[in-house]
């Protein structure tokens, strides 16, 4: 039986995303310079993903971001992996989040108050899967068709394993995530969209977040939620109220710790406003965030101060 969004929401008040899988598995030891990223740690050491799931629950996460973000089937049997090891790989994504999850309402969840956690089955973009930082720019110059090829199975596989949410995260395109969307909702499956924007306003192919909010909330009956991640937090305050001028659905929003990423060199560099995550969090709840967490280089100390955030937010009312 699938945990549903909106009961979750409903004990929640607010949800609160999971981090980063990427800088947690490098935490433990992981080597992921690899054009497979997390997704070479999801076929070599699922314990550690496995690990990483818990570690985010018992950091007050609500939500699990499954680790399929990078693991595409072009770009696995790419690197001499099978169809079905492909397809294997994908589903045992959704797998160690549920292991974990049970782990965790077992071991202190059913006891803590705090609803089951969410399953969210991350489809990541066409660009990804180039990993030459083409999630950053969109622009990919290729079909519809190419786009749903690439799309469908993964997004079956992650529904048919178990997944509660299909999770369309870091679209560049407004394009690419309305066939994702149409898959999703020929699947029956029900999922949010979350885009990666290039300043507070836009989307990195340049469309106005609020018309890509409008664009997909009319009529899907499936999808449940829009958002943004990937950004730097100093955008996240202007995009909430983008994104609410466009549509009434709950907005999620797991934005960078602050670092800057540079595709290039594939490196992260700068410092943080001085601003604390959990302070940022306060904010987005304020503006009007329903689902709050983060993206690269956030680890688990950033979701408890989410947590705490939501807990002060919730108190005060404001």
């Amino acid at each position: 039986m699938r945990v549903r969004l909106q009961e979750t929401m409903e004990q929640a008040k607010i949800l609160v995303i999971d981090g980063s899988m990427s800088a947690a598995l490098e935490a433990l030891g992981c080597n992921l310079n690899d054009t497979l990223w997390t997704a070479k740690a999801l076929l070599e050491q699922p314990q550690l993903v496995q690990q990483v799931h818990l570690d985010y629950f018992r950091a007050g996460a609500d939500c699990a971001i499954t680790d399929s973000y990078q693991a595409s089937i072009p770009g696995l049997t790419a690197r001499g992996y099978s169809q079905k090891e492909a397809e294997d790989a994908i589903a045992r994504s959704v797998e160690l989040v549920l292991k974990a999850r049970e782990d965790w309402w077992h071991q202190e969840g059913q006891n803590s108050g705090r609803p089951l956690p969410l399953c969210l089955g991350s489809v990541g973009p066409y660009g990804a899967y180039l990993a030459d930082g083409s999630e950053y720019r969109g622009n990919y110059g290729v079909s519809d068709d190419v786009l749903r090829d690439f799309h469908r199975r993964r997004m079956e596989i992650l529904w048919e394993a178990g997944a509660d949410l299909l999770l369309i995260e870091t679209q560049p395109s407004l394009r690419e995530a309305l066939i994702e969307a149409e898959i999703a909702e020929e699947l029956g499956a029900d999922y949010w969209v979350s885009f990666s924007c290039r300043d507070g306003s836009h989307i990195h192919e340049g469309d106005p977040v609020a018309a890509c909010a409008a664009a997909l909330s009319q009529g899907p009956p499936h999808l449940q939620m829009v958002g943004v991640n990937c950004v730097p937090p100093q955008f996240v305050e202007p995009l909430i109220g983008q994104l609410r001028s466009g549509c009434q659905l709950p907005i999620a929003v797991y934005p960078n710790s602050g670092e800057v990423y540079d595709p290039s060199t594939k490196t992260w560099h700068g410092s943080r406003d001085g601003i604390t995550f959990g302070d940022y969090a306060h904010r987005w709840m304020r503006a009007g965030a329903q689902a709050v967490g983060g993206c690269c280089r956030t680890v688990a100390s950033h979701i408890r101060e989410v947590a705490r955030a939501r807990e002060v937010f919730l108190k005060l009312g404001r």
